[in-house]
């Protein structure tokens, strides 16, 4: 395993538009590509869309496919599970996609403001515990406003019953305009037109559906000027929650 992992970090050196900026380099040096993205790394004026906490890409790589009028940015932490996608990009020589490996809590670094237009947000952990680590928490969500266009989008999809209602709740107590809500994306009596998104499936979210559990989408407008405030009720955790990403829907 061990002996993979550093074969992946030794292609992820090497492969076309995987960028890996460690914090240190980056209070050093900076990114030298922050407001740049369009010019430098796409070469192209085409709207910049993000997937925090991509994971292996699939999401990131089925968009890029799917939307050649657009750039995608595949981010994660984590370069081995990265490095599925980024090998995709590279062999296929997919040009309106990237990867950049890095903590999502670092973004002001990278992107400068009015540099992006959407964010995906897909499968976060739902950080039942800790509202200030959710990805759609308001603590998020005003610094995602600062790199991002005035009305940027923002899509969620989750398994996590939980960060769907706290997401739910979010949005409405900050008078968000909502665009697609449904609580469960696939079934029968869902009339949202949604077929971009119907065709991409994770490799979790597929374990996910198999199981039968209902897949949860929310996109939402991010005001740039505002005044965030946190939801104040109470959410019934998962009952799933002790579980890994890759077991946590074998409880029901």
């Amino acid at each position: 395993m061990a002996k993979n992992k550093l074969a992946k970090f030794a292609d992820m050196e090497q492969f076309h538009r995987v960028l890996q900026y460690p914090f240190a380099e980056l209070s050093k040096e900076g990114f030298p590509y922050k407001g740049k993205w369009h010019k430098e790394i796409f070469h192209n004026d085409n709207p910049i869309v993000l997937e925090l906490g991509c994971g292996k890409g699939e999401y990131t790589v089925g968009l890029a496919r799917q939307f050649k009028n657009k750039n995608f940015i595949g981010i994660d932490i984590k370069g081995a599970r990265m490095w599925t996608g980024a090998k995709i990009i590279n062999e296929e020589n997919i040009l309106n996609a990237a990867f950049l490996r890095t903590d999502i809590g670092l973004l002001g670094h990278f992107f400068a403001e009015n540099e992006v237009s959407e964010i995906w947000i897909t499968f976060p952990d739902p950080q039942m515990k800790k509202v200030n680590k959710r990805l759609t928490s308001t603590r998020f969500l005003n610094a995602y406003s600062k790199f991002t266009v005035p009305q940027a989008i923002v899509h969620l999809k989750t398994d996590s019953p939980f960060l769907y209602t706290y997401t739910e709740a979010m949005a409405k107590e900050n008078h968000l305009e909502i665009l697609h809500n449904t609580a469960d994306l696939y079934g029968f009596h869902n009339d949202l037109d949604v077929s971009d998104i119907l065709s991409i499936r994770t490799y979790y979210e597929q374990q996910w559906l198999d199981r039968g559990l209902d897949i949860k989408y929310l996109a939402f407008r991010l005001p740039k000027e505002h005044t965030w405030i946190e939801p104040d009720i109470e959410i019934e955790p998962d009952s799933y929650r002790s579980f890994n990403r890759s077991r946590r829907s074998q409880s029901r």
